[in-house]
């Protein structure tokens, strides 16, 4: 049996780190781009709205990167997983093209949502703006598991450095010449961004498919992944992924009745932005746990010991940060808040400081969790952790009247950790050497 070490891990880890560091930086860039527009405040916050909406449509396809690493062992499985990756893909477009009819759309953004009429106008655009967004992420996920599952982390590395700068060149090319809302330079970087990606993480998996499907000449293969099987791994994977991003409008129509509401619903995609600098770090372990922890576990340990030293690592990176005059410096300067927008972001960022510790905690739990075939327990988790968030809102809005995006700070730790000790009592039998 070959010897994981630390060492190792760090090697296959670094390239899917630097992927999702690397997409870490799109949020905080649109929102300076954004910031240094006119109305701010008003482009802010529909860029928050729509990008909420983009991101509950793709729930279903969030996990299919967990689905073909841990799926696809041949051309056969390839193949079926494939087939429901493109059904699952024109299901969540068909639903965003019925989401963005103007009665249904505005219905949500006005009448319920609240929100002024003008930022709604600019939601409804940027929202049609994103429609290749959520079958772009489908594809591109689906192939990024099958380089991960055959230990190409480089080139899914790769791909999303060429994400960035086609995100980047499109959002500096309609900043500089044109007189675009910001809010429609910024999904359209993002919508841009993601295709190019998906084309090329397609182009870059060429050689594995073309060996998979030499190797594949086996009759017994031929069947070997099912419909069926495919869906009851699955289904849990996919509902943990809509609760987890559905709960996005609700966070949206809580934010919509505090206090401050129009200035949160501006400053929270800025500061989870930034949050997501250190804990998207986090969400690129889950990966690798389900690759490298063996079948029978058998590299419990060691996969263990480097998620503690990585949560641990960047949680303080982040209460560093948040806790001294770097803040106020990244606020201001780099993401270009006025000084309103500035300190109503500071307190949020202090409660969320532990939040990347719980990313890479509940990462580690789930690969666990994928690797036994559990996938169930995965989703009760999410359940504990969106029911938490929307009580912690409920109270903290309606009763304690805290301004929204602290309230939805306190809620998103609060709901994590939730589910991290109910995923610490589910894994603790199966993590057991």
């Amino acid at each position: 049996m070959e010897t994981l070490t630390t060492k190792k891990i760090l090697k296959f880890w670094l390239p899917l780190a630097g992927t999702w560091l690397m997409m870490s930086l799109e949020g905080p860039f649109i929102a300076a781009i954004i910031a240094r527009l006119i109305d701010p405040k008003f482009n802010l916050a529909a860029y928050g709205v729509a990008f909420s909406f983009a991101l509950i449509i793709e729930a279903p396809v969030i996990m299919m990167m967990t689905a073909s690493t841990s799926l696809v062992k041949d051309y056969s499985s390839l193949r079926k997983l494939r087939q429901y990756t493109w059904i699952l893909n024109a299901i969540i477009t068909g639903l965003m093209l019925i989401l963005l009819i103007p009665n249904i759309f505005f219905f949500i953004t006005i009448d319920l949502i609240g929100l002024p009429e003008n930022v709604a106008q600019l939601t409804h655009i940027a929202t049609i703006i994103m429609i290749p967004w959520p079958g772009a992420i489908g594809f591109r996920r689906f192939y990024q598991g099958v380089l991960i599952r055959n230990h190409a982390t480089r080139r899914v590395a790769y791909g999303t450095v060429i994400r960035l700068f086609s995100m980047v060149s499109t959002a500096m090319s309609l900043f500089l010449f044109t007189s675009l809302p910001g809010v429609y330079i910024g999904t359209a970087a993002l919508s841009i961004g993601v295709t190019v990606e998906a084309i090329s993480t397609r182009i870059m998996v060429h050689p594995i498919l073309r060996r998979l499907r030499a190797a594949d000449n086996s009759l017994e293969q031929q069947d070997f992944l099912s419909f069926q099987a495919i869906n009851k791994f699955y289904y849990p994977l996919a509902l943990t992924s809509v609760l987890t991003l559905g709960v996005h409008p609700l966070i949206t129509f809580f934010i919509g009745k505090s206090v401050m509401a129009l200035e949160s619903l501006a400053v929270l995609p800025v500061v989870s932005s930034f949050v997501f600098l250190f804990r998207g770090v986090g969400l690129s372990f889950q990966e690798v746990a389900i690759t490298l922890l063996g079948k029978n576990k058998e590299h419990d340990r060691v996969v263990k010991r480097f998620a503690t030293i990585l949560g641990l690592s960047l949680a303080l990176g982040l209460i560093v940060t948040a806790f001294t005059p770097l803040s106020s410096i990244w606020f201001s300067r780099v993401s270009g808040l006025n000084p309103t927008l500035t300190a109503l972001a500071l307190t949020p960022l202090m409660i969320m400081g532990l939040f990347p510790a719980s990313t890479v905690l509940i990462s580690f739990q789930r690969a666990i969790l994928v690797q036994s075939g559990r996938t169930s327990p995965i989703t009760t988790a999410t359940i504990i952790e969106v029911v938490t968030i929307i009580t912690v809102l409920y109270v903290a809005i309606m009763h304690w009247s805290l301004i929204g995006v602290t309230a939805a700070a306190l809620a998103f730790l609060t709901g994590r950790m939730a589910a991290n000790i109910y995923l610490h009592f589910q894994t603790r039998n199966s993590a057991a050497k």
